[in-house]
């Protein structure tokens, strides 16, 4: 079975040598989305909420663009930059998501893509 790759204009361009999402059998597997503006490319400003929120309206875009839904989602993988920021990424997946909410990693990195104080990736049934 060939791996299919996903595109759309409604999240950012790929910034290196990836797709936004490949999607192989039944799985989507969506790269890891920072909080850029679509149309722009540049990091929305702002405080760690407003790019959270981005970086969960980048992925639902990519999420849409190959069929599915982030409610389809089976694990998020989440980058930050601060773990102190973790109580952000749980307020908005719990208002952008539902229960039961899917498995999930956060792990604290020196450092993100273009300054990013977040990066998440995915892993949704489609």
């Amino acid at each position: 079975m060939p791996r299919e790759p996903v595109h759309t204009d409604n999240a950012p361009a790929a910034i290196g040598t990836y797709s936004q999402a490949v999607r192989h059998g039944g799985l989507l597997f969506i790269s890891g989305q920072i909080p850029l503006d679509p149309v722009t490319g540049a990091l929305v400003g702002g405080d760690i909420t407003v790019q959270v929120r981005q970086v969960f309206a980048n992925l639902a875009a990519v999420a849409d663009a190959a069929g599915t839904s982030l409610a389809e989602t089976l694990k998020f993988t989440v980058y930050l930059t601060d773990l102190g920021d973790f109580a952000t990424v749980n307020a908005v997946m719990e208002e952008l998501l539902g229960a039961p909410y899917p498995a999930r990693a956060a792990v604290e990195v020196a450092a993100l893509p273009k300054g990013a104080r977040v990066e998440v990736d995915a892993i949704v049934a489609c």
